[in-house]
C-alpha cells in the first residue's frame, strides 16, 4: 500500500512546500527514489516505456505489450506521457548534437580522410502530413523528412537457387525530422557522420530529385554522385514519352518502355543516344532525368 502524508496545519504545510515543493510526503517514494521523479517512475522503467511506444502501432497496444513483458499495468495515457517527456529529451540532445556537427562542418573542424574502401549510402525523402497545429498561413499540413543511411559493407550478397544475384542490408540508419529541410539537413549530416561520411572512398545520395535535396547534397555532400530512385525516373520518362508522342499513342508507352528496360540494364550510353534529338524539346512541367544512374 503507498501512503501519502499530508501535513495537518496551514504553517507546516506552508513550510513543506518551502523546503521540498511538494504539499504531502509519499515515504515509499522517497525509498524507492522516486520522489521528484516525473510520473514517479523510474528512469530505467520510462525508457521501456517510451521504447515499447514508439515500438508499437498504438499507445493502447503498448500498454499490453509492457503488461505482457514487464507484467505492470500502465494505461495507455501514462504510455503517451512518458514517451512525449522522454522523446523530447532525446529531440533536445539531438538538436544540440546537430546544431554542433553543422557548424563544425563549415568551419572545416571534420576530418575527411576518405580511407575506408567502398560506398556510403544515403537515402532521403519528404511526405505530407496532417496535424493538429496550424502554421502561420493557418494550413495544418507539414512535411516530415525521412533519411536512411547504410554503407556497402552493410549490404549482403548471394545467388539463389535460379543462379541470380540477391542482396539483403544487414544494417541501417534512420533519422526523421518534421520541419524544414534546413533543420533536418543538420540531423542527416550527424547520422551520416556516425555512418561514415568522409571515411568512405565514395558517397552516393538517392532521391526523387527535390530541390530541397538537391541543394542539401550540394551544401554537404559535394562530392557525392547523386541518382534518381529509378520509381521517379520511370515516371519521368513516361511523362516525357506523353509529351513527345501524345497522351494516348502507342508510340509513347512503347518508347517509354523501351528506355526504362534499357536504364534497368544500365545501358545509358545506348538511353543518351536516343535522347540526343530531343534534347530540345521542353515540356511545361520540367522534367528532371539525372544520367549518373
Amino acid at each position: 500500500m503507498r501512503y501519502y502524508l499530508k501535513p495537518q496545519d496551514k504553517e507546516s504545510k506552508d513550510r513543506l512546500i518551502e523546503l521540498t515543493g511538494a504539499k504531502g510526503v509519499a515515504p515509499l517514494d522517497s525509498f524507492l527514489g522516486l520522489a521528484g521523479l516525473p510520473f514517479k517512475i523510474t528512469p530505467n522503467a520510462m525508457l521501456r516505456i517510451a521504447y515499447w511506444a514508439q515500438n508499437q502501432l498504438s499507445f493502447q497496444r503498448a500498454e499490453d505489450a509492457i503488461y505482457e513483458i514487464m507484467h505492470v499495468r500502465i494505461n495507455d495515457d501514462t504510455v503517451r506521457l512518458v514517451s512525449d517527456y522522454v522523446g523530447k529529451i532525446v529531440f533536445g540532445h539531438d538538436c544540440v548534437k546537430a546544431n554542433e556537427v553543422y557548424t563544425m562542418f563549415h568551419e572545416g573542424n571534420l576530418p575527411f580522410s576518405k580511407s575506408r574502401k567502398g560506398v556510403l549510402y544515403i537515402q532521403t525523402d519528404g511526405a505530407a502530413v496532417n496535424t493538429r497545429l496550424q502554421d502561420e498561413a493557418g494550413s495544418t499540413w507539414r512535411e516530415n523528412k525521412l533519411g536512411e543511411v547504410f554503407s556497402s559493407q552493410d549490404i549482403y550478397y548471394w545467388t539463389d537457387k535460379k543462379g541470380e544475384r540477391q542482396h539483403r542490408l544487414q544494417k541501417r540508419e534512420y533519422v526523421s525530422y518534421l520541419g524544414s529541410a534546413s533543420e533536418f539537413q543538420k540531423h542527416l549530416l550527424c547520422c551520416a557522420l556516425r555512418g561514415g561520411y568522409g571515411q568512405f572512398e565514395d558517397t552516393v545520395v538517392l532521391s526523387d530529385g527535390a530541390t530541397w535535396i538537391r541543394n542539401m547534397v550540394d551544401e554537404l555532400y559535394p562530392d557525392a554522385q547523386q541518382i534518381l530512385d529509378y520509381f521517379h525516373l520511370s515516371e519521368n520518362v513516361h511523362a516525357f514519352a506523353k509529351y513527345l508522342f501524345g497522351s494516348d499513342s502507342k508510340k509513347a508507352a512503347y518508347w517509354a518502355a523501351d528506355v526504362c528496360a534499357k536504364l534497368r540494364a544500365s545501358k545509358t550510353d545506348l538511353v543518351l543516344r536516343e535522347l540526343a534529338p530531343y534534347k530540345d524539346k521542353k515540356p511545361e512541367a520540367a522534367l528532371l532525368i539525372y544520367t549518373d544512374i
